[in-house]
């Protein structure tokens, strides 16, 4: 696997930094939304369950303090869908919401609500997986209700990824919008809990021009390119995660998580065990990576936009 250190241009931003980067605060609300998603009260979000129908109502309620707009074609931001398993048919439901922006072309910000319930009269919590990728999805929806986007932004909360991405295919399938709109996924899944500071960014492996809009304020955490190479079998995270659906309809994606740590599938996901100070870097620097792309800045401009402001 071929991994390459992020582009960090921190000393440039440190003098004088450019006013689009979002403000780095102690993320109070980030923090509350993992902590009540992965609460024994959510009985670990299982699909089909009374855990999942809160995790639901829950969404419902931030996306609508939020501001996030609902398509005519969903109610209450719901997308149901059914898919059938050996234990019968089992009904999902994608909480969907957006935020128009300048253009029609669309970037598709998404992490899936959903975990693995109760195994054993055990809460398996899932608060790195993946109340946390459902916790930055609100913290960029909140930022850009105040910051109109140049894309038309949709935030997309997916269930049953844990049983076969069954909610990202559905998606995909039956978008609110038309297909060839959709520019972009940016996918979180796992991003709350990894003791080397390390965040990965799949996907610039198949689409290499992304890279160019690494860059950020803080060089923490440090964030790696890999996992994404089809030679690597297991180490490759192309079909991992709800960005492989748009990469099955060809749609290039960003997909950031952490490598496997002890807690991953165990009862011990809780989030008394997240390293919170890690999730809040993370989840800044990728809305700072988000706002370039959206921007399209790439460092080039931003070193031409920083010497203008310097001659001012």
């Amino acid at each position: 696997m071929n991994t390459y250190l992020l582009v960090t241009l921190g000393l440039l931003l440190s003098c004088g930094s450019v006013k689009q980067a979002p403000p780095m605060s102690a993320d109070t609300q980030l923090l509350s939304d993992v902590e009540i998603l992965s609460s024994d009260a959510y009985e670990g979000r299982k699909t089909g369950t009374k855990g999942g129908e809160m995790a639901r109502t829950y969404l419902n309620k931030r996306f609508t303090e939020i501001g996030l707009k609902s398509f005519p074609v969903l109610e209450r931001y719901e997308q149901p869908f059914s898919f059938e398993t050996s234990k019968g048919i089992v009904k999902g439901k994608n909480m969907i919401g957006y935020i128009e922006g300048k253009s029609e072309q669309v970037i598709v910000i998404s992490a899936h609500y959903d975990h693995i319930g109760i195994i054993n009269n055990e809460v398996y919590n899932g608060a790195d997986d993946n109340a946390s990728g459902i916790a930055a999805l609100l913290k960029f929806a909140a930022y850009y209700s105040k910051h109109q986007p140049n894309h038309t932004l949709i935030f997309a909360a997916f269930d049953a990824e844990e049983m076969g991405l069954r909610g990202a295919k559905a998606f995909v399938a039956s978008p609110p919008v038309n297909i060839d709109r959709i520019k972009l996924n940016i996918n979180m899944d796992m991003i709350s809990h990894n003791d080397k500071n390390e965040l990965y960014a799949s996907g610039t492996s198949k689409y290499p021009t992304l890279k160019d809009y690494f860059y950020t304020s803080n060089p923490n955490p440090k964030i790696l390119f890999g996992h994404d190479d089809p030679e690597s079998g297991h180490n490759d995270w192309t079909n991992q995660s709800d960005h492989s659906a748009f990469n099955d309809k060809n749609i290039p994606f960003i997909y950031f998580g952490v490598e496997d740590h002890k807690d991953y599938h165990q009862a011990t996901d809780e989030y008394k065990n997240i390293n919170k100070k890690f999730f809040s870097d993370a989840a800044n620097a990728i809305m700072e990576i988000i706002i370039n792309i959206d921007k399209e800045r790439d460092a080039q401009q931003l070193f031409h936009e920083k010497l203008k402001m310097k001659r001012q």
